[in-house]
């Protein structure tokens, strides 16, 4: 006989979304969240970025978040130095941070579990979990999808797959005390085809120094890219500290065009299971918590038109802003080192604010309208010219 759990709620996953939509359910409901690491927040598998605006909207502590006011672009050949102080981003402490999430989950938190497979059984899913040698299972009523890009459980239940093309990453964080607190860097161009590099200061006085590529768009090894650059004398050129005594966090996020449909009667899906890092930046921890939480009200509401309006508002947030950072993502990640260098000049053309907005994947009306009129322009420069 193997044991069983019932309970109303299953949530798979540990993440900022996993971790939100538990802390938002009301009190008193049966609900269960399973992680397949041994703590919350470790290992880190993300850079942490985040804006400082919605670190003070979303309620997050102020000491988990470290601002930043200027960032230095680097491609090839060419140099801008980005005044962020209207709109400064935050480096957060990831594992404080989804720790202090854990802290307000309504769920009962099992680590080291790891999530097999979903079957269903008359009006009840039934899962099946791994705990060291034991296995055991969880009936519930409803289960949340927030195994970030393995998709785990719309992939059991053939509801989704994970994703072909992803974002990967590898980052090295390391003591760096003689570094400008203030400054980031991110660097484009030879030294990181098809994906961009980093480094942002911590609250801890590190710094983050990673590199990332979008698979299959290339069949690079981030390690390899990392070991080169530096081997490169890019770190010299940046005015940014050799990394030593450092440890390694590497992630893998979704990189596809965002996914409309989140619900699937009780099935659900948030953050990465869901697409929702920005195609930008690949930056997703203040989307995950704010969609998380408004999932977790949402189930709260025990109501099917409850899920189907929170499904409607996600939707209205983010599928044109995410359409447009699509298409910049597939572009830029087609670029050659020239076109970088030429995509770093017309940055240089461009207020501080509407860049920022850009990278933050929040495209106003004017910007909106602009890159509609310059497509086009260049389909009617191909009509007119028979191309």
């Amino acid at each position: 006989m193997v044991e069983r759990i019932d309970t109303e709620i299953l949530i798979v996953g540990g993440g900022p979304a996993g971790l939100a939509t538990a802390s938002a359910l009301p009190e008193g409901t049966s609900s269960v969240l399973v992680h397949q690491d041994r703590e919350i927040g470790q290992p880190v598998r993300t850079s942490g970025g985040c804006w400082m605006r919605d670190v003070d909207r979303l309620g997050l502590p102020a000491e988990l978040a470290h601002p930043v006011t200027c960032a230095d672009i680097y491609s090839d050949y060419e140099h801008l130095t980005l005044d962020m102080s209207s709109d400064p981003v935050g480096v957060l402490d990831v594992t404080g941070l989804y720790r202090w999430l854990a802290h307000q989950s309504k769920a009962e938190i099992r680590c080291a579990t790891k999530y097999l497979r979903t079957q269903r059984e008359g009006g009840l899913y039934v899962s099946r979990m791994r705990e060291g040698k034991r296995e055991y299972e969880v009936a519930s009523r409803v289960i949340v999808d927030a195994s970030g890009w393995h998709s785990s459980v719309l992939k059991s239940l053939q509801l989704g797959a994970a994703p072909v093309r992803r974002g990967i990453g590898i980052e090295y964080e390391y003591p760096a005390p003689a570094h400008d607190p203030n400054r980031a860097a991110l660097f484009f161009g030879s030294a990181v085809p098809t994906g961009y590099g980093w480094a942002f200061p911590t609250t801890s006085g590190a710094l983050r120094l990673g590199v990332g590529l979008i698979e299959p768009d290339s069949d690079a090894s981030p390690k390899d890219l990392m070991r080169d650059f530096l081997e490169s004398g890019g770190l010299d050129r940046m005015g940014l500290p050799v990394p030593t005594n450092f440890h390694v966090n590497a992630g893998i996020l979704p990189s596809t065009p965002f996914a409309p449909n989140l619900v699937f009667g009780k099935v659900i899906r948030v953050g990465d299971s869901a697409n929702m890092a920005t195609p930008t930046l690949g930056e997703g921890i203040r989307i995950c918590i704010e969609q998380g939480r408004a999932l977790g009200a949402a189930l709260g509401a025990r109501s099917p038109t409850a899920l189907k309006r929170w499904e409607r508002d996600v939707r209205r947030t983010l599928a044109l802003q995410y359409k447009i950072g699509f298409a910049a993502n597939k572009r830029a990640a087609a670029y050659t080192p020239d076109d970088w260098d030429r995509s770093v000049v017309r940055m240089k053309t461009l207020p501080p604010e509407e860049l920022l907005r850009f990278f933050r994947n929040d495209f106003s009306a004017r910007m909106i309208a602009r890159r509609g009129a310059q497509a086009f322009g260049r389909k009617l420069s191909r009509t007119l010219l028979g191309r």
